[in-house]
């Protein structure tokens, strides 16, 4: 069906196109064909049991308006935003740019929602009917980034099954400058800090960038784990060199995601996977669409997957395909569950 329409919908405006899938998800226009792969790929996050590894990444649920209809799509889990204290709009339109030559998209969104007071409300008046991860952030022009993860914490932390913290986005000036060690531990340490005042176990994420150095790594990984972070999320969207692309619209400014990012991100999980060793929970994202590009992900180390461009170009029965086809990967390998395989291929 996705296939006939594909080409319809690619004339449309992307974020037009965006709207109009979020529209047809609250009126349950959702494809039901259910792939039986229960004890292949049933896992655990956070201490409780999910039917699958496999998530939709923050970006599109950016206000927690479908998160129900997308556990019907086949998600394992499910992680809205990113969300700010505050309402804002983002950066001027055009902001998203659609790749198809090479199955991408750029987006300088810039983290428009509508913030965290109006989406708390949303989210207790819908109980998730799964996993809910809520993917937190700062106002664009907030005085006080630190504090503004803190107050999405208060709001969110007894709603979400856990909560990341974004400091990766290319859309937000200098929020990347979290990942310096320095800064990232004061981060950490403020939120730990916050978690005790309001009693609260939340699990905590972090998501970080694909244009990091072997140093940065090692710095990241010392950090993430002197403050007993759950789970880092690998990676974010890239603004790194573009050349190699073919569509007209690729030095776009903004956030390079889908299929040229496959690689960098792969190669990433392993070198976090071999520091980590177990120690810390991977999600890996970039490039995810296919049973075969999941199955790379675990093999590099990766214990769970997101996707969202991978959505965009395959359609809302991705879930689905990547199933049957990981089904077919793991029966072919001789693979009781797929967890037999994290971490298998590190080079």
């Amino acid at each position: 069906m996705f296939n006939k329409l594909r080409s319809i919908i690619f004339k449309l405006d992307p974020e037009l196109a965006h709207n109009l899938a979020i529209k047809a998800l609250k009126y349950n226009y959702i494809p039901n064909n259910k792939i039986p792969t229960k004890s292949l790929i049933e896992t655990e996050i956070f201490g409780k049991k999910i039917s699958n590894p496999i998530g939709l990444a923050a970006g599109f649920d950016k206000d927690a308006e479908v998160y129900n209809s997308l556990y019907k799509l086949g998600f394992g889990f499910v992680e809205v935003g990113t969300i700010t204290p505050l309402k804002q709009y983002g950066n001027p339109k055009p902001r998203v740019f659609r790749l198809v030559e090479d199955e991408a998209l750029i987006n300088r969104l810039g983290f428009n929602n509508l913030g965290a007071k109006n989406i708390v409300d949303r989210i207790k008046s819908d109980k998730q009917a799964g996993l809910l991860g809520i993917n937190i952030g700062p106002n664009k022009k907030s005085e006080n980034r630190l504090g503004d993860y803190l107050e999405c914490l208060k709001i969110f932390h007894n709603v979400a099954d856990y909560i990341t913290v974004n400091i990766s986005s290319p859309n937000t000036e200098d929020l990347r400058n979290f990942h310096e060690q320095t800064k990232l531990n004061k981060l950490l340490q403020a939120i730990d800090k916050e978690k005790k005042n309001l009693n609260s176990k939340i699990p905590i994420a972090v998501k970080v960038s694909p244009d990091i150095d072997d140093r940065e790594i090692n710095k990241i990984s010392e950090v993430l784990l002197s403050n007993n972070i759950e789970v880092i999320i690998v990676s974010n969207t890239s603004d790194s060199a573009r050349d190699s692309l073919h569509n007209i619209e690729k030095h776009q400014k903004g956030g390079l995601s889908g299929k040229p990012i496959e690689q960098k991100s792969t190669k990433l999980i392993n070198k976090f996977y071999k520091i980590l060793n177990g120690r810390i929970k991977i999600v890996g994202v970039g490039g995810v669409d296919s049973g075969k590009s999941t199955y790379e992900k675990f093999l590099a180390g990766a214990d769970y997957v997101q996707l969202y461009t991978g959505m965009v170009f395959r359609g809302p029965n991705i879930v689905n395909m990547i199933k049957k086809e990981l089904k077919e990967l793991l029966l072919k390998d001789g693979v009781k569950n797929f967890t037999e395989i994290i971490g298998k291929k590190v080079n």
